[in-house]
């Protein structure tokens, strides 16, 4: 009982944090930019935090030890390690990205191929980050409800207040400077969970003697083609993807925007193993009778760690953990609801609907629908309506397809046309649909895993052919100008 107390202040003490750098990031919020794109100001260690922390979700923590655990052994920690892969191949675009000074990738697409590729771009980004908050919601409660013994859509309601108060107050700034707390939480209370489970299996030979052959091989779960897919999908959607992008447009220069992705992957690098060596220990103490299966079938599989932790460490060390684990899904959806209100509010609201709004004027619609999205994504996650959060997700796979290469391509080749962007949106699209929709993953004899990858060559020769046939007027690289606040 007395443990339960320590951990449940060491959480409530982090929540409390949380609200107070969003209470003091609002004192340096002036302009839209300050707001949407934290005044164009962050260094590549601010950089390397939220990039990172934004990244490193759910999925990254307990999923990797869930993986770590059940097949996959130490090749888990691929599904980190291409993620920093990703943004090391993202550093050498990193410096175009924040030079085209924007806010968001619509507004990109806007001043690059004109306010129809905008509004398309803008739609399509908009509804996977709703699915996204969402999801991160879920899981966060469920977390939070595990680990705390409260009722789960109590902890809905909390995770889902404290994420959209602070990141409505400060904006990017408070998003950013929470991030960067919530990434040294994430990766040490992780890393210091490691030797008190490693003790109470009896150490690392105990664990390596109660381990199936193979499960420290780094090809058990994962064969070359299926690394090179991820390290594609994740390249794809970090470049178009407003929540993980606009941290390089928030970069204070271009220098900072490549050495903060270089850093990033560099603890991604540095955190792939931690989760993944969790999990092969969380699979010895099963195979020595100390856990049994039962024990996850309640919760699943997924929160073997939670679990772990109450078993193995002392109070302090769990509520670290747990904030650790609450921070990477709390991270990740801080910058989907801002993705979701900047969006909106930059490229429907004042590029469509009200083209001469005032800087203060585009704050206010963009905490309004981040609220909104904020309250949306609580009810989904309240009665768990998973349908509507794969439809959401299906959403988050169709953006980068179509959008990629217009946007990346936007940057060097002149060429580049409306038609072809078109083109490109509409081809990824139908692909995406089909694969995911209509033939499970099937095309042309060969099953996909990663449907981005196909949606992704539709788009590409969508997007070549039709700049070539429909050519732009002016052959240029350069945006079309739009005051900044």
């Amino acid at each position: 009982m007395g443990a339960n107390i320590v951990v449940t202040a060491i959480v409530i003490i982090y929540l409390l944090l949380m609200l107070w750098i969003g209470w003091y990031s609002s004192t340096k919020i002036t302009t839209s930019t300050d707001f949407l794109v934290a005044g164009r100001r962050l260094g590549p260690f601010l950089m390397a935090g939220t990039l990172a922390a934004t990244e490193i979700g759910g999925g990254s923590s307990l999923g990797v030890v869930q993986n770590g655990m059940s097949g996959f052994g130490l090749s888990a920690a691929w599904y980190i390690i291409t993620m920093g892969i990703a943004f090391v191949i993202l550093s050498f675009l990193a410096p175009q990205f924040r030079a085209a000074t924007v806010k968001t990738v619509p507004e990109y697409f806007r001043r690059r191929y004109g306010k129809s590729s905008g509004l398309i771009t803008a739609i399509i980004m908009l509804l996977p980050l709703v699915g996204l908050t969402a999801g991160q919601f879920i899981a966060s409660a469920v977390i939070l409800s595990t680990m705390l013994g409260i009722d789960y859509q109590v902890a809905v309601i909390i995770v889902a207040v404290v994420v959209t108060v602070y990141s409505i107050m400060g904006g990017l700034w408070s998003v950013t400077l929470t991030d960067f707390v919530q990434v040294f939480l994430i990766v040490i209370g992780m890393l210091i969970s490691v030797p008190f489970a490693l003790r109470y299996a009896g150490g690392w030979e105990n664990v390596t003697a109660n381990i199936p052959a193979g499960t420290l091989s780094m090809f058990q779960g994962y064969d070359l083609f299926g690394i090179i897919s991820l390290v594609i999908m994740y390249t794809a959607t970090f470049s178009v993807g407003q929540e993980a992008v606009s941290r390089f447009y928030a970069a204070k220069d271009e220098k900072a925007a490549k050495s903060g992705a270089w850093l990033a992957a560099l603890v991604n690098f540095i955190y792939a193993f931690i989760p993944t060596i969790l999990g092969v220990i969380t699979l010895a103490l099963i195979n020595m009778g100390k856990f049994s299966s039962a024990q996850f079938a309640e919760v699943g599989a997924r929160y073997a760690l939670p679990i772990l932790a109450i078993n193995t460490m002392p109070a302090i060390i769990c509520g670290l953990l747990f904030s650790g684990i609450i921070s990477a899904t709390m991270s990740s959806a801080d910058s989907d609801l801002l993705g979701a209100g900047s969006i909106f509010a930059n490229d429907i609201y004042k590029a469509v609907l009200k083209p001469n709004a005032s800087s203060q004027s585009v704050i206010k619609v963009t905490k309004l629908v981040m609220c909104l999205v904020g309250v949306a994504s609580m009810l989904i996650a309240l009665f768990n309506t998973q349908s509507i959060v794969s439809i959401l997700m299906f959403c988050f796979t169709l953006r980068a397809a179509g959008s990629f290469f217009p946007y990346v391509m936007g940057h060097y080749w002149k060429k580049a046309s409306p038609a072809g962007t078109i083109a490109s949106l509409i081809a990824g699209t139908i692909v995406v649909v089909y694969l995911e929709r209509i033939s499970k993953g099937m095309l042309l004899g060969i099953k996909f895993s990663q449907p981005i990858i196909p949606g992704l060559v539709a788009a590409f020769i969508g997007f070549i052919i039709f700049s070539f046939v429909m050519p732009p007027k002016n052959e240029t690289t350069e945006l079309v100008p739009e005051a900044e606040d």
